[in-house]
């Protein structure tokens, strides 16, 4: 018995040893049959990891910068393995590559895990599936119903702002807080109301199960874990059990339970003619979907309903908490601007201005294209061929045989990425003082800019084509409110030296404390009288 466990064993060892060295051969097959091994590109300075430890050991835009001013607008450098990736900030080979969905989807490595975190919503889904929700959900993002949510982004604003009044109260004239956590409180705040109608109550740090089931999933979508990442190479490292699977399991569960429930709620009252709700995002999604003029082969099922309360959650929680709090720390850095922005927004004698008030304020206009500009907290994206292509360049580049090429051709199973943050620090679009703080800019934009593919103010921010964010007016309308309330009532200034703050980027780029290797951004708060 004893022996024949021990050869049943060994003969699965050796049939994952042979999988795993099928799997490395097709990738390394892959490198050596790929056109991008004709380009230009740095050296490769790890066997298995590529330059991957480069980028993530540094703050990854400095590292692309630098490559760009080597290499050009468009070269290629390594991923695990030695793999060939290409790297592009030529404007008109982005927008071949986002605009034709059908040849360039997200590779399965950034779907497969959030979408078994959080489910079949917009963000990780392709194809016709992304075409049907989108056209779905579009109306609910729209201009009108956004301004019917403007009181809810006021109001959770003004209680961060009382909130951090009650801090100054105890700090007797003035505080220290932390504005990565309070800005997510805030967020979580808004989007669960605006979302889905529930209440986090987070500024008041109460708990809620819906809220503890979403701090177990970010830990298992967030940074770098060695064994999901080789699973996106090797498929059946994904059938190894680890706590972590365990967690986000149990994790998913409850949010399911709760998810479901809000969703038969919303269409209990939508059947029942009730009128008084309606205003979140859930309800005008069901009221879209419910609609008889939509074919029964066109709703979303319950499953994808559902996917989008934790995608809610995400790209309307994180994103915009992050933004404020980058927000914040360019408004300590340059007090000028900051004094020029609470006299226009005490300007204002309405404690809850309208949607079209607040986007008729030029200077909190530029302010926010400008933080959306540097600081974009989603710093690159990637995509996949899902067959043969050639991408046509707005800039002809040399290859590694010293030969000018005006395209690139790549082949099925090669990967692009785009970098957000240089396309939207670029001096030759910007200016000299690309990488500084200034709103002052957006007065006299610059031509170029709007070559950059983009659905918002010439910025690759939100993207463009069909991928582009489908929430990137609700962003920019909550980042207004949250600073409408929070620099009217108070002065911030750094608590700590600029030096010891640096961003750190996986999914999301956020402010990172050097002294103790958090996620945080420390400010001093004063009143102004």
């Amino acid at each position: 018995m004893a022996s024949s466990v021990r050869s049943f064993g060994l003969a699965l060892g050796a049939l994952a040893v042979c999988y795993a060295a099928s799997k490395i051969s097709q990738l390394l097959w892959h490198k050596f049959t790929t056109p991008l091994r004709e380009l230009r590109g740095p050296k490769n300075p790890s066997v298995v990891w590529g330059n991957f430890k480069e980028v993530k050991h540094e703050d990854d835009s400095v590292v692309y910068e630098r490559w760009i001013k080597e290499y050009g607008k468009t070269f290629r450098f390594h991923e695990f393995l030695g793999r060939y990736r290409l790297f592009t900030v030529d404007t008109r080979a982005i927008g071949h590559v986002l605009n034709n969905t059908q040849i360039w989807i997200k590779p399965d490595m950034f779907r497969r895990g959030p979408a078994a975190a959080f489910g079949e919503g917009i963000l990780f889904t392709e194809g016709e599936q992304h075409r049907r929700q989108r056209k779905i959900m579009g109306p609910a993002f729209a201009t009108p119903q956004l301004s019917a949510l403007n009181s809810i982004f006021l109001e959770k604003s003004a209680e961060l702002r009382d909130v951090w009044n009650s801090k100054v109260a105890e700090g007797h004239g003035s505080a220290q807080v932390d504005t990565v956590t309070w800005m997510a409180k805030t967020t979580m705040d808004i989007i669960g109301l605006a979302g889905f109608g529930y209440h986090f109550n987070s500024l008041k740090e109460e708990s809620t199960p819906l809220a503890e089931a979403l701090a177990k999933l970010f830990p298992s979508t967030q940074g770098f874990r060695v064994l999901p990442f080789l699973a996106n190479f090797i498929p059946a490292l994904r059938w190894i059990p680890n706590e972590r699977e365990r967690i986000t399991t149990e994790a998913r569960g409850v949010m399911n339970q709760i998810g479901l429930e809000l969703i038969r709620e919303s269409r209990r009252a939508i059947q029942a003619g009730d009128s008084s709700t309606g205003r979140d995002l859930l309800a005008l999604l069901m009221r879209a979907n419910m609609d008889k003029d939509v074919p029964p082969h066109l709703r979303l099922s319950d499953e994808e309903l559902l996917g989008q309360i934790p995608t809610f959650l995400v790209a309307g929680h994180e994103t915009t908490a992050t933004s404020a709090s980058w927000c914040c720390y360019a408004l300590s850095l340059n007090p000028d601007v900051q004094t020029k922005l609470r006299e226009e927004l005490r300007g204002v004698h309405t404690e809850e201005p309208s949607m079209d008030q607040l986007n008729t304020l030029p200077y909190l206009d530029a302010v926010v294209r400008e933080t959306m500009r540097l600081y974009a907290v989603v710093s690159w994206t990637l995509r996949e061929a899902v067959v043969d292509d050639v991408i046509p360049l707005d800039t002809p580049i040399l290859d590694c045989n010293g030969r000018t090429i005006q395209e690139v051709r790549v082949k099925k199973g090669d990967t692009v990425l785009i970098p957000i943050l240089p396309l939207n620090r670029a001096d030759e679009i910007w200016g000299y003082d690309s990488h500084q703080f200034r709103p002052e800019r957006w007065f006299a934009m610059a031509e170029k800019s709007s070559s950059i593919p983009g659905v918002y103010s010439g910025l690759a921010t939100f993207i463009s084509g069909p991928h582009s964010c489908i929430g990137w007016r609700f962003a920019v309308l909550e980042l207004k409110a949250i600073l409408f309330h929070l620099v009217r009532a108070f002065k911030v200034d750094l608590a700590v030296p600029a030096e010891q703050i640096g961003s750190r980027s996986f999914l999301v780029m956020r402010p990172l404390s050097k002294s103790n290797n958090k996620y945080e951004l420390p400010i001093n708060i004063t009143p102004v009288a």
